[in-house]
């Protein structure tokens, strides 16, 4: 990127002495300056690893935390998981608006946000895993500290996923950055998994023995390991905030920010905003599709380790289950990636949602048996990849086909990736607080090793029948996406004819 910013500078020098020769000459560096090296990939997928480390450590662990360790009733931790990600959903598109409407400094537009934000994200993420000495005000204390967390998260992700069309113009090579950015984010979500759960699976306060979880004795001796799970969970968090601040230091020296030369930005008000987006038809029906898909595997995810624990029986292997399945699911990215590029994203799309659901099915059909529960989740995980990369990879050919469609709006590309993220956590937010609540309704006891049969039965509806369901309307929906293979090549000549125009009209005004 930085050699091609110098050819066009050379390039500029050179047109009034030999402009027949200008074209030939300014062609190859153009090529230079859209192509990314590995390391430039690799840069700026390490970026994206911070959100899915703390999102996969929250998303399984937060709500059995909340039940078991800081021993909230499931009503006070229902409200909890659903305000934090409603609240979360609605800072997307205030983010996105702002972030728009941002001025060019000397290191972007989109980087200031990603500095800026960390180690406000990392201070209120430490204190998420903190259980404050006190009951009265404890469900305040993680109401305020998760919605924090989630602005901060905000205020990091959005331009960071807008970065995506920064760093080059180039369609195959935002593929490939973004394939490079889904391995990583896969890859953090093993490490937040691994890490929350490999340090806090050690400590439980439930004994594994049946004779001693009917011993009358149990709940006596369950003081002194509660305080150490407490202690486990904070040296997680911790360990979780430092790659926080090291993933972001990577992205900022490692990534330059392209600055679109020739373009005006187009100003808009946030209702402007919200109507440029919503009323763009190929854009509303990828992220409805990719609304119940994303929320089936949401919920699946939020009382995955609840599952685990009570309804399969598996209170010391849970995180390593867990731990399976994003292994399996950072390991057959590159094969997506792949799949997509040989057959189309929306065969991807059929292809790679649709595998998850026979195992889901499997898994709560089946007696509960340790071997079959690893398998189940090694196939699954093929499926979480999918569900990953899809979204993402196809989200920037929406904002290409816009581009198209109306060629004179510039600067409106974080609105596309905000209002996508808003309406992807608001359901998750209600997924999580309407999940919590059938478990309140079930009977689930706080702080017990042990939950009635209808606990467990609820269980097994939240992570099969209802995610298939979500899966099928999702990829109904998905059929009507109107961009495929041949419209997105299209789309690809299109754009870089405009941008050889603005090149040319630009360089002809540095000349004069």
């Amino acid at each position: 990127m930085a050699r091609g910013e110098g050819a066009e500078q050379y390039a500029a020098v050179l047109l009034p002495i030999k402009p027949i020769h200008t074209e030939i000459k300014t062609a190859k560096p153009k090529d230079q300056r859209n192509r990314l090296t590995v390391w430039n990939k690799l840069c700026y997928a390490v970026g994206g690893a911070p959100y899915q480390i703390t999102g996969s450590a929250l998303g399984f662990f937060l709500q059995i935390y909340l039940l078991d360790v800081a021993q909230l009733d499931p009503f006070h931790a229902s409200i909890i998981l659903f305000v934090g990600r409603a609240w979360d959903a609605v800072t997307d598109p205030t983010v996105g608006f702002l972030v728009s409407r941002s001025r060019w400094t000397g290191i972007g537009r989109m980087m200031p946000w990603i500095l800026c934000s960390t180690p406000f994200a990392v201070l209120t993420y430490f204190l998420i895993w903190y259980v404050p000495p006190f009951e009265q005000g404890k469900v305040l204390w993680y109401l305020v500290f998760y919605c924090l967390f989630q602005s901060m998260q905000t205020c990091f992700h959005v331009p960071y996923s807008a970065l995506t069309m920064f760093i080059t113009n180039d369609q195959k090579e935002r593929d490939s950055a973004t394939a490079y950015r889904m391995m990583v984010e896969v890859l953090g979500t093993v490490l937040g998994t691994a890490i929350q759960g490999q340090i806090v699976g050690g400590a439980t306060n439930c004994p594994t023995e049946p004779d001693e979880l009917n011993g009358r004795n149990s709940t006596n001796t369950s003081r002194v390991p509660l305080d150490e799970t407490k202690q486990a969970y904070l040296i997680a968090s911790g360990v979780i905030c430092i790659i926080y601040v090291l993933c972001a230091a990577v992205l900022f020296l490692g990534v330059k920010e392209q600055k679109e030369n020739g373009r005006k930005k187009t100003l808009l008000t946030f209702r402007q905003g919200l109507w440029l987006v919503m009323s763009y038809g190929p854009y509303i029906k990828l992220v409805i599709g990719f609304l119940f898909t994303s929320l089936a595997f949401m919920l699946l995810e939020g009382n995955f380790a609840l599952f685990i624990t009570y309804s399969l029986g598996h209170r010391k292997d849970f995180q390593n289950i867990l731990l399976v399945i994003m292994l399996s699911g950072t390991l057959t990215i590159p094969w997506w990636q792949w799949f997509l590029t040989r057959f189309g994203k929306k065969k991807a799309v059929y292809f790679g949602i649709t595998w998850a659901v026979p195992f889901m099915i499997l898994i709560v059909c089946i007696k509960s048996n340790l071997i079959i529960s690893y398998l189940v989740s090694v196939a699954a995980g093929v499926s979480v990849a999918a569900a990953f990369l899809l979204p993402w990879s196809m989200l920037p050919d929406v904002v290409d086909d816009f581009k198209v469609k109306n060629p004179d709006i510039h600067g409106y590309e974080a609105l596309f990736y905000s209002f996508y993220v808003f309406f992807i956590k608001f359901a998750s937010g209600v997924s999580l607080g309407i999940s919590t609540l059938s478990l309140k309704f079930a009977g689930y006891v706080t702080g017990s090793c042990s939950q009635p049969e209808a606990v467990s039965l609820t269980l097994k509806v939240l992570v099969s029948p209802v995610p298939v369901v979500l899966i099928a309307v999702g990829l109904l929906i998905l059929r009507t996406y109107p961009i495929d293979e041949e419209r997105r090549q299209g789309n690809r000549k299109l754009l870089q004819e405009m941008r050889d125009s603005e090149s040319e009209t630009s360089a002809l005004g540095s000349s004069v």
